[in-house]
Order: C-alpha cells, then sequence, then structure tokens
C-alpha cells in the first residue's frame, strides 16, 4: 500500500474521530454528563423496569437492561462516554463509506453532512443518547440491506446486527426496521425484525394505553427561524423543546443555507440511485421520514396522532413526531455529497460548511455539557438499601421527573434515583412543557399521590422507602416523613423507611411473555453472531446466494 492510498484509507476514519472530539472532549475528564434525559450512574441495577416487567411504560427497554449489564464491566461514567463516542463516530462514518464513490473528499462530505446535523446537536443536548446511537447505525443498517438486495452471504446477520444497538429502545428499533425494509425491499426480514424488537413491544402492547391526546400539540414539530417549521425540519431540525436547540439555528442565513443543501442534494439524488440499484427505497424513506416529523402540521394530521396516542397500545413513542426526520438526513447527505463531488474545487467547503453553519455544537455545545460526579450520599443510600433487607421499593421526593441540583451546575436533569439505587423506584413521571402538563404513565402513581395527600399507608402499596432529595425545585408537606423511620440524613438525600407490613408489587404486565420475548430476542441475537463468525454460516450464506 503506498503511502496515499493509506492516507485516503485513514482519511475519513480519522476526521469522524476528531468530529467527535471536538464535541465530547470537555465532558471525557472523570464523572457524569447529566443533562435533560441522559442519566448513568456507577452501576446500574438489573430491575423489573429495565425488562419491561415494570408499571411504567418500555421506553428503556432493554436500555437500562444492557447498562446494567454493561456497568458489571466497566464504570459508569466510561460506559456513557464510550457509548456517545460510539454514536459520534459510527453515523458519520457509515454514511462516508456509504456514498457510492472512489473519492475520498466525497466520502468525507457525507460524514459531515450525517455527522454534524440539528437532529445530533438537540438530541444530545437533550440527553437522548439512546436515538444517537440509533442515528448512526442507520448507514451501517443501509449498507447490509443493499448488501441483503444483491443477495450476499451472510447479510441478513449483518442488518441484524447492526440493528442490535438501535433496538435499545422503541424509537431505535423503529427506524432501524424502516430503514431495513427500505434498503433490502424483502419482507421476509421483517419476521426478523420483529422479534428484535420484541423486547419492548410485548409489553408495550400489554399495557393500557394511557397518553393524554391533547399532548400531542405540545411536541410537535416548531419553527427555529423565520424560514418555518417546514425549513427547519428540511434542515434535521426542528425539536419541540427550544432550550436544546443551538443559537445558531436562528440565525438569518440558516433558512437560506438550509435550501440551498436540500436543493444541491437533489441533483445528486439520481447518481445515487444510478450507483446503488434500487436505491430509491432510501430516498422514499427520507420522504416518509418528512410526513411523519410534519404530520401534526398536515391536513387531518393532529387528528390521526391524537386518536392513536390514545387509543393504540405502544403508539405514544409516536408523540415527538420530529424524531423521524433521522430517515431523511441520510439520503440528504449522500445526495448533498454526490451532488459537490463534480465540483472538485468546492470539496473543501463542502466538508466544513456544516460545522460553519452550526459552530455551537462544538465544545459540547459550547459549555451546555459537562462532566460532574455524584456527591457522595448517593452511594451512601445506595448501599443503606442493597444491605437492608426491608423489602419494598422507593419513592422519590419531591414528586417529579426531573430535577436541577447545584451539585449539577442547576442543570435540568432527569432524577437519577430510579438508575443509581439497587430498588426499584417510582418517581413523578408528570412532564411540563411550555407549562402544559403532560400526565405521566406509571399505573402506580395516582394511588400514591392520594396517599401522600392523606398521610395513607405507603406500605400497602409496595412502597418501603421513601427518598427526599435536597437542593432541587419541589414542594413536600410537611407531615409527610413525621411517621417515618429516618435511616440516613445528609446534604443532598434523605432515607426513611416506611413503618409497618409492605405488601408485594403485583402490577405491571404479565411476566411469562415478557421474559420470553427477552429470551428469544437475546437468542436470535447470539444466534446471528454465531452465524457470521462460524464457517457453516459462510457456507450456508454461499449456498443462498448460489440459489
Amino acid at each position: 500500500m503506498t503511502t496515499r492510498q493509506f492516507l485516503d484509507r485513514a482519511a475519513l476514519p480519522a476526521v469522524c474521530a476528531v468530529m467527535a472530539l471536538v464535541v465530547l472532549a470537555p465532558v471525557l475528564g472523570p464523572g457524569f454528563v447529566l443533562a435533560y434525559d441522559m442519566v448513568f450512574a456507577p452501576r446500574h441495577s438489573l430491575l423489573p423496569d429495565g425488562l419491561g416487567l415494570g408499571t411504567t411504560p418500555a421506553r428503556s427497554v432493554p436500555a437500562d437492561a444492557v447498562i446494567a449489564a454493561a456497568t458489571l464491566l466497566a464504570p459508569g461514567d466510561l460506559v456513557q462516554k464510550l457509548l456517545l463516542a460510539a454514536a459520534l463516530v459510527l453515523g458519520p462514518l457509515g454514511a462516508g463509506r456509504l456514498v457510492p464513490t472512489t473519492s475520498t473528499g466525497t466520502r468525507l462530505v457525507a460524514a459531515t453532512a450525517y455527522g454534524w446535523t440539528p437532529f445530533v446537536a438537540e438530541r444530545l443536548f437533550m440527553g437522548h443518547w439512546p436515538y444517537l446511537l440509533a442515528y448512526a447505525c442507520l448507514p451501517w443498517v443501509a449498507a447490509a440491506g443493499f448488501a441483503h438486495r444483491r443477495g450476499e452471504p451472510k447479510s441478513l446477520a449483518r442488518l441484524v446486527l447492526w440493528s442490535v444497538p438501535a433496538v435499545l429502545t422503541p424509537t431505535g428499533g423503529l427506524l432501524a426496521a424502516g430503514t431495513a425494509l427500505a434498503t433490502s425491499g424483502r419482507l421476509r426480514v421483517l419476521p426478523a425484525l420483529v422479534l428484535l424488537n420484541a423486547p419492548w413491544w410485548v409489553p408495550s402492547v400489554l399495557r393500557p394505553a394511557l397518553s393524554t391526546p391533547d399532548a400531542v400539540g405540545w411536541f410537535d414539530a416548531r419553527a427555529e427561524n423565520w424560514g418555518g417549521v417546514v425549513v427547519s425540519v428540511l434542515g434535521t431540525g426542528g425539536f419541540w423543546n427550544a432550550d436544546v436547540t443551538p443559537a445558531s439555528r436562528g440565525l438569518p442565513l440558516t433558512p437560506v443555507l438550509t435550501l440551498a443543501v436540500v436543493a444541491v442534494a437533489a441533483v445528486g439524488w439520481p447518481t445515487l440511485v444510478r450507483r446503488i440499484p434500487r436505491a430509491q427505497g432510501l430516498l422514499a424513506l427520507g420522504g416518509v421520514g418528512l410526513v411523519f416529523a410534519l404530520a401534526a402540521h398536515l391536513p387531518f394530521g393532529a387528528t390521526a396522532l391524537q386518536w392513536l396516542v390514545s387509543t393504540v397500545p405502544g403508539t405514544a413513542l409516536l408523540r415527538d413526531a420530529q424524531k423521524w426526520v433521522a430517515w431523511w438526513a441520510l439520503p440528504l447527505a449522500l445526495g448533498f455529497a454526490l451532488a459537490v463531488e463534480r465540483a472538485r474545487p468546492a470539496l473543501a467547503v463542502a466538508v466544513l460548511l456544516p460545522v460553519l453553519a452550526m459552530p455551537d455544537l462544538a465544545w459540547g455545545g459550547w459549555g451546555r455539557l459537562a462532566a460532574v460526579q455524584y456527591p457522595a450520599d448517593w452511594s451512601t443510600v445506595r448501599e443503606i438499601l442493597a444491605n437492608d433487607d426491608r423489602p419494598g421499593d422507593v419513592l422519590a421526593l419531591p414528586l417529579g421527573a426531573f430535577r436541577r441540583f447545584g451539585w449539577n451546575d442547576d442543570r435540568t436533569q432527569l432524577d437519577p434515583a430510579p438508575r443509581f439505587l439497587p430498588r426499584t423506584t417510582v418517581i413523578d413521571d408528570t412532564v411540563y412543557v411550555d407549562g402544559n402538563a403532560v400526565p405521566g404513565e406509571d399505573t402506580r402513581l395516582p394511588a400514591i399521590r392520594e396517599a401522600l395527600r392523606r398521610n395513607g399507608d405507603l406500605g400497602a402499596l409496595g412502597i418501603g422507602w421513601v427518598l427526599v432529595e435536597h437542593g432541587t425545585p419541589g414542594r413536600i408537606d410537611a407531615g409527610t416523613t413525621d411517621s417515618l423511620t429516618e435511616v440516613h440524613r445528609g446534604t443532598w438525600l434523605s432515607l426513611y423507611r416506611v413503618p409497618g407490613p409492605v405488601s408485594a408489587n403485583h402490577l405491571g404486565p404479565p411476566r411469562a411473555p415478557v421474559v420470553a420475548a427477552d429470551v428469544a430476542a437475546l437468542l436470535f441475537v447470539a444466534g446471528c453472531l454465531l452465524w457470521q463468525a462460524l464457517p457453516a454460516g459462510r457456507l450456508i450464506g454461499h449456498r443462498r446466494h448460489e440459489e
């Protein structure tokens, strides 16, 4: 291999690694990144909620179970940073490898166009690391799908294995499944995808639909600038939470650049279709992603979404519709790269354009993200709960899903107790959007709330412990802890034991079908790994290819 060939091969992974480093550099020191929905702990415990057996929706299934297993092998902060790095490196690397070209410059354009986007920035700042991991897998799933369409050996196993990181959450599983179907063009891959996603959809269909129809409108895609909601979504932005939107998305030039990039990408799509047979499926999927993202703004779209989330179990995941723009991002990046390939002097500008247009993704969003350490109170409480034989779950107070602690610079973050503590922890999962309350979906909360109001028996509801978190907004009635036994009092946490007998918690979906789904999916993934690794897999794949 010549020096020039080595540099050409090394350029793409090097640029992808540098992009990730530019974003994550300020958080790579010791500690945890705790922002909005992103919560990691030194060691996650394997609890019923992580397997879909709890009383909460299966939104983090099987992600919580996988992280629990990973933190048995490595500290939680290291696991978190490896996952974030993987999400930010694999996505652009996959896009650069997928674009049908021999030009290193074109590959770099595809990489930055896919890896440095408003979707990545907004989901990172919102703490949606599983979405980022799913987004990173889509180019690799697409490549395996195209290979499967061509009949390449073992391509189905590759398609499944590249979908595995995505199916850590329901949204990621559906994003990967849609990409697999669109690129493979074969419905016979559907049973494999259904089985792979079983850990989250089985408990979802076994729970009643509890979503509030009115809440659909509060999570609509929104306009980030004068170009309106459509232009924002075309640029892969438009996230409903304005607090996590990079300030650069509001610049007057942003809509102009967005429309220019889309127009240039459209010029490159014929080349994409010509070089990758049946790439029309990927383009069509991108269009579907746009329709889904803008569904609430289309005629009858809001009404249809409201009916679905209030009637059909598991469809509440359609509520945050902007996330489906992930399907649009890949054909946008590939088309843009192929179009500028013809103008070689413009390649360098095209590589840097995403970074210049949105520089405030760099350095953790210019200081939005930082690594912090948990106070010692958290480890102390964990040890008490791990070593005490007293039964019962933990109730976290004040009621509320999100916290703002001084030790985390008052950043909004999800309550870490359910992942930090070794027992099932009940929190009030009500979410407030622009002052509007989106009711929680934990089936235990109404009875617990009533018991707190009248100082009733928490033990009868399966609560054996009460955790009071200090230094965060929220109100606790003065008499709430009067009848409880104080076990620990610290600067940030106080732990109380609920007196009297504690009833067993039998709520949640039936265990047998959920456990069967988890085991079946795990065995299926193991089978695909063996198929990839063993020589027999090559022989089987080769015979099928010949047929």
